[in-house]
């Protein structure tokens, strides 16, 4: 048996969840295989570039994470989750050689043409479960042709904390460029329709608060349910489609050095056809831009479990504000922290082999730092907890 293979298989043979309401359930979610490794990364200083109006690098220095590791293995149905300015893949310890060096090459492309500094670390599954915590795995369906993984057990948290500590770092040089193809952000933001772009992460207190904060999860569900397609920031038809030529900067940085001109040709020549085309609503071969456009609605991680509640939704004012509600009470009662952003639009970051694949994926998040801003509001809630126990 082809031992590689099985464990590469492992997200694909996992039940599939059509309704989102089941991330929340114990029950839904598989551990991870014995000697999994965790690949977990985050941009340093991420707050001061989403000041600085770099937003758009960030998300895209978070999404070549996940790229440069799917296409550097044979395999590319390992789980992952984009959190914005970071990132989580889990990985058979068999690539932990293989993830290290792609990881350094990874960490090295964003700070020389990125200009950020990317954490980058693997963590083992034996360490996460030794310290009395686990990975475990769900996989949504998103559309017909893309799912994605939900991550529950607390280990993945623990990953991330225990990075950022110091631990488990990455440090060896890199020698080769990552491969980043199919990275690409060509889409402008998306303004909201109904009222705000509003970026949540909730994260349970403890394991004992679980049944309370399944309903919370079951409550806010409710909430955007109320909303045209269930706060999704996306329109149904897809985002707005313009020609521009600054949206190609990012992916022609991400070609080799030898290859960026040849990249940024292509990239300008298929983005203004790609216009045209939806425009005139033509056709080349296989290939229909308002299709192809409805697909990447329908393909968008709007929402996802990550240790805790993840979204980013269109709601409007009423709307919001029963969120918010939602969230304080919660809160109050020590069954969640969270932490909020409101912006007027949406990012999207995404990762297409080829327009012609129906299960391209595309990342969302808040239109000026959503994700990584809603966590910094959570960290200081935590902080200033720890400051209150200790005194």
């Amino acid at each position: 048996m082809d031992t590689r293979n099985a464990a590469g298989s492992f997200f694909q043979q996992l039940p599939l969840l059509t309704r989102f309401e089941g991330v929340a359930e114990t029950a839904s979610y598989t551990p991870l295989p014995e000697g999994w490794v965790l690949a977990v990364a985050d941009i340093v200083g991420s707050t001061k570039a989403i000041a600085e109006g770099r937003y758009k690098t960030v998300n895209m220095a978070g999404a070549s994470v996940i790229s440069a590791l799917l296409n550097g293995m044979d395999m590319k149905d390992y789980p992952f989750v984009f959190g914005g300015d970071g990132a989580i893949v889990a990985l058979p310890g068999a690539l932990e050689e293989q993830a290290t060096q792609i990881l350094a090459a990874v960490r090295d492309w964003v700070s020389a043409e990125l200009q950020l500094e990317l954490r980058v670390a693997l963590v083992p599954l034996i360490d996460i479960r030794e310290a009395g915590l686990d990975v475990r795995v769900a996989r949504f369906g998103a559309s017909d042709h893309v799912s994605y993984a939900m991550f529950s057990g607390g280990g993945v948290s623990w990953a991330e904390e225990q990075m950022k500590s110091g631990r488990y770092r990455i440090d060896r040089k890199a020698d080769t460029h990552p491969d980043l193809t199919g990275l690409s952000c060509r889409w402008d933001p998306i303004a909201a329709q109904n009222g705000d772009v509003v970026s949540i992460i909730a994260k349970p207190v403890s394991e004992a608060t679980m049944p309370e904060f399944r309903a919370l999860v079951a409550a806010i569900i409710a909430v955007t349910a109320e909303q045209n397609r269930d706060g999704h920031p996306v329109p149904v038809e897809g985002p707005p489609l313009r020609f521009r030529a600054g949206n190609i900067d990012a992916e022609t940085a991400a070609a080799p050095p030898g290859q960026r001109l040849r990249a940024r040709l292509s990239g300008l020549t298929q983005a203004l056809l790609a216009v045209l085309l939806y425009k005139f609503n033509l056709s080349m071969g296989r290939f229909n831009a308002r299709d192809y456009a409805r697909e990447v609605a329908e393909n968008s991680d709007f929402r996802k479990f990550d240790d805790g509640l993840k979204m980013t939704v269109d709601v409007d004012d009423a709307h919001r504000w029963r969120l918010e509600v939602l969230l304080a009470d919660a809160e109050a009662k020590g069954i969640c922290h969270y932490g909020m952003h409101r912006q007027d639009s949406a990012l999207m970051t995404c990762f297409v082999l080829t327009p012609m694949s129906k299960d391209h994926v595309h990342f969302i998040d808040g239109g000026n730092g959503g994700y990584a801003l809603a966590a910094r509001d959570l960290a200081m809630k935590l902080d200033a907890e720890q400051t209150a126990r200790t005194g």
